[in-house]
């Protein structure tokens, strides 16, 4: 499964990566995200609950972050699994163009998923991450546009 889009945001370039790599910010805008942990800069832990068609599971998983190309670029891997649900792992590949005031955040994720959650079909699953992708990068942009009005 593969997702891509382009999201504006309305702040600096540096405040926008910033953003990216504040836990409290992205716990905030994660759908689901009941806890996130940073164990260093380049790693992260979250536990997140999920409904995906007829199945609710709580996901736990590790995030690994490739920062070499930031704050223009950067990539992320990642893994969770679901218990009997089953589990997803991919990674996206981000991309920073400043745009004035604001700030044209384009990602590209592959995923992969497995267990209960795979058999439920690929429309539901892609409109699912579709929809939850969506909505992450909305809370995001509302919290950086307010925090750099504050």
């Amino acid at each position: 499964m593969e997702l891509k889009d382009e999201v504006r945001i309305q702040a600096p370039k540096q405040v926008v990566y910033d953003a990216l790599n504040d836990p409290e910010i992205l716990k905030q805008c994660i759908p689901g995200c009941e806890e996130l942990t940073q164990h260093s800069p380049t790693e992260l832990e979250a536990l997140v609950v999920l409904k995906i068609g007829p199945v609710k599971a709580k996901f736990g998983g590790n995030v690994t972050l490739d920062t070499a190309g930031a704050p223009d670029h950067f990539s992320l891997t990642g893994e969770g699994k679901g218990g009997a649900a089953g589990f997803a792992k991919g990674g996206a590949d981000v991309t920073l163009t400043e745009d004035g005031d604001e700030t044209i955040l384009a990602y590209h994720a592959k995923a992969e998923v497995g267990g209960k959650i795979a058999q439920l079909g690929s429309r539901l699953i892609q409109g699912t991450a579709k929809k939850l992708s969506a909505k992450f990068f909305d809370n995001f942009a509302q919290v950086v546009a307010e925090k750099q009005s504050a």
